[in-house]
């Protein structure tokens, strides 16, 4: 059974001169454990369809499911809470806070889970930091680190809290091409020794053909 299903997805964009439609009856099914890349031109759709499976916005028609729940009826708080326990997300700019360090930044999806003491949450991220080779790092800011270590970071805040689907745009894309390289090595350890379900947004050819399955787009429409 699918862990991301997506159903007739058409997502427009409306202002009072001009309607846009970046995605056009997307039908889609993501097996638990699959390593999806989406792959196609700049601006054909590709981080629309991504923040539609990540819950970050909405279709304009179609629907969601995921871990066999359908998320289309779910209020603002329900998406949040969803969201924040099954979806972890590395984007191409990191996103880090420049005023926290290390631990402060990977431990904030965290903060916003209930049942957690403050004693657990450090335990889990020291855990995290540890498997990613970071912990050395811990009290570092992000302007103290490298390209690649930012981008460790952010996977390390992505899977802190366990999620089943871990949603990556361009997770490559500002580093060169060793960083890369290492980036995508823990992207397929995670996958392969947690079975974490990873959908990549990518242009890079060769990291796609490194996945399970390549969906390529154009004009917002799935073309192969």
């Amino acid at each position: 059974m699918s862990i991301i299903t997506l159903s007739g997805i058409n997502k427009v964009y409306r202002t009072k001169e001009i309607e846009t439609t970046a995605l056009e009856n997307i039908n889609l099914d993501v097996n638990p454990g699959e390593f999806l890349s989406i792959m196609g031109p700049s601006g054909c759709g590709k981080s629309t369809l991504l923040n539609i499976i990540g819950l970050l916005d909405k279709p304009t028609a179609g629907s969601v499911t995921l871990l066999d729940r359908n998320c289309n009826n779910l209020s603002d708080s329900e998406l949040s809470h969803f969201r924040n326990k099954n979806i972890g997300f590395v984007f191409q700019s990191f996103h880090l806070i420049p005023s926290l360090n290390v631990a402060a930044n990977v431990e904030l999806p965290l903060v916003y889970r209930s049942g957690l003491s403050a004693k657990e949450r450090r335990e889990r991220v020291e855990k995290v930091l540890e498997r990613l080779e970071m912990s050395h790092r811990i009290k570092h800011l992000p302007a103290q680190l490298s390209g690649g270590q930012c981008q460790r970071v952010a996977i390390a805040r992505a899977i802190v809290g366990n999620p089943s689907i871990v949603l990556a745009d361009e997770p490559t894309g500002n580093l060169d091409s060793k960083m890369g390289a290492e980036v995508m090595s823990l992207l397929h350890r995670l996958n392969k020794e947690d079975g974490t379900t990873i959908v990549m947004v990518t242009h890079n050819e060769a990291q796609a053909r490194e996945t399970d399955r390549i969906v390529r787009f154009f004009d917002g429409r799935i073309i192969g």
